[in-house]
């Protein structure tokens, strides 16, 4: 087996990747994943909302997931993808000295969250500093909770909080919102807090509160916030792939099945989709994962043609 010839390429080991290469592994695709062992998930202790795997830890899901994909001769290897290229008819992707090429190419890479710089907020971030109310938000229900803003899209964040709690508090932290998006909070009996955020207070990864200007600590129990959302796809940047907005920022413009400005390279989960959950990501690698393998089915009955 020539190592440096590939049929996909798939950058990333997390739920859309992992999916994407059973499928294909699954088609008897040659199929090789790099691993950068970086799963935006895995601050948090148990995944929820997964069906059959509620509960259970997302180290543990991409550990059977990688199992099944190798059951299928999905080939892993560990590394961080210094840049991508294509030549001729194929992608060659750059590790560690190493040119890989493959006939196509899935971005799974996932998303970053530059979290804001406030004292006590990111050490408990995916423990008692959440994100997803769906994820997280049945275990800290009936309890006090708050809502950090960090951009006008945190309005509708506390509106979703509040369904999990009578006592929800919303710190504006700087960011302005209409008096439309305050009417909707106030009905919704969630207090609006614009004093500035000093400090998130507590012990270990408990919390006893938010300290703010003025000396009140505001008695919350878990946080829910949102950082700024950075895509891991810098290593794409010489390939002029377009690019959408949203938002949340800037992501790679794709189709419903993945596919790129680039006919040859894909992306599946929360590189392009920063708001999909584990199941949703799932659902997108398979998704990409079907349209490659119905692509190079394609190419190859064309050359097949083509030499009749």
């Amino acid at each position: 087996m020539d190592l440096n010839q590939w049929d996909v390429i798939i950058i990333g080991a997390g739920p859309a990747g992992l999916q994407a290469a059973q499928m294909l592994g699954r088609s008897r695709r040659r199929v090789l994943v790099i691993d950068g062992e970086y799963g935006r998930n895995r601050f948090a202790a148990h995944m929820h909302g997964v069906l059959g795997h509620d509960g259970k830890p997302p180290a543990q899901l991409r550990a059977e997931g990688r199992a099944e994909a190798e059951g299928y001769g999905v080939v892993f290897r560990a590394g961080s993808v210094d840049a991508v290229t294509r030549v001729g008819d194929a992608v060659r992707v750059e590790v560690a000295g190493d040119a890989l090429e493959a006939r196509a190419l899935i971005v799974a890479t996932g998303v970053r969250d530059d979290l804001p710089a406030i004292p006590g907020l990111a050490e408990r971030w995916g423990q008692s500093v959440l994100h997803c109310p769906f994820c997280h938000g049945w275990e800290v229900r009936d309890r006090s909770l708050a809502v950090i803003a960090t951009s006008p899209m945190s309005a509708h964040q506390a509106e979703m909080v509040s369904g999990l709690s009578a006592r929800v508090t919303f710190f504006s932290a700087g960011v302005e919102f209409p008096a439309e998006a305050r009417a909707r909070l106030a009905a919704n009996g969630v207090r609006i807090v614009d004093e500035e955020v000093l400090a998130v207070e507590g012990s270990g990864s408990e919390i006893a509160g938010v300290r703010i200007a003025g000396g009140e600590l505001v008695d919350v129990d878990a946080i829910f916030t949102g950082g700024t959302l950075v895509p891991l796809d810098q290593f794409l940047g010489g390939l002029g792939l377009a690019r959408a907005k949203s938002p949340v920022g800037s992501f790679l413009a794709v189709d419903h099945a993945g596919r790129t400005s680039d006919d040859r390279i894909w992306a599946a989960g929360n590189v392009v989709s920063p708001m999909a959950n584990v199941p949703m990501s799932m659902g997108a690698g398979a998704m990409t994962g079907s349209a490659v393998q119905g692509t190079l089915i394609g190419w190859d009955t064309d050359r097949a043609l083509a030499a009749a």
